[in-house]
């Protein structure tokens, strides 16, 4: 930690070498975003990758699991997994299609989800006087995932501090190194 104080102090003497190391991090920020951007983009999902905060789909999907989403596919079928939102709630649920019902004369779809590990389905979850989800509150379609990886995610917004100490010294260590 003695180093990155003394090339912090260092570097905070030499502007020309403290503006390119401040550009490499914006350069490193705004690259992490358009790669994010163009995840959106290929899946049609406001949300391509997403953690599993919760239980209810043991033993399919564990708490900390990341999945990644595709919304590009219009047509669901029970038993695929599904990202969905609920209006006036933040965070998405990830739960299996139980039931789909198609009105074959305007062509809409309603779907009724439940959690693998749960016993009842989710009409609790859904907002009030809602009984089935319909097609647009899907926000994609599981198709991969990344096995207890999304535990820091977890950690990090249980543990707000620990979530900007570790930014603070991404910053500290990425601002003090050398390039070549």
């Amino acid at each position: 930690m003695d180093k990155q104080v003394y090339e912090l102090k260092k570097l905070w003497a030499n502007k020309r070498q403290l503006t390119f190391q401040v550009l490499n991090l914006a350069m490193i920020v705004f690259s992490a975003l358009m790669i994010w951007k163009g995840l959106m983009f290929v899946t049609l999902s406001e949300s391509p990758v997403v953690v599993v905060l919760s239980g209810s789909m043991e033993p399919a999907f564990q708490r900390g699991d990341i999945l990644f989403l595709n919304n590009a596919v219009e047509e669901v079928h029970v038993g695929d997994v599904v990202v969905f939102k609920i209006k006036d709630r933040d965070i998405p649920i990830v739960h299996r299609i139980l039931k789909v019902h198609r009105n074959e004369t305007t062509g809409k779809v309603d779907l009724l989800t439940k959690g693998d590990n749960n016993r009842v389905d989710d009409r609790g979850l859904y907002a009030p006087g809602q009984l089935w989800l319909q097609r647009e509150d899907i926000l994609g379609r599981a198709t991969g995932t990344l096995r207890y990886v999304g535990m820091v995610t977890i950690a990090l917004n249980d543990y707000p501090v620990l979530k900007y100490v570790l930014v603070g010294l991404m910053g500290l260590f990425v601002l003090t190194s050398k390039e070549g």
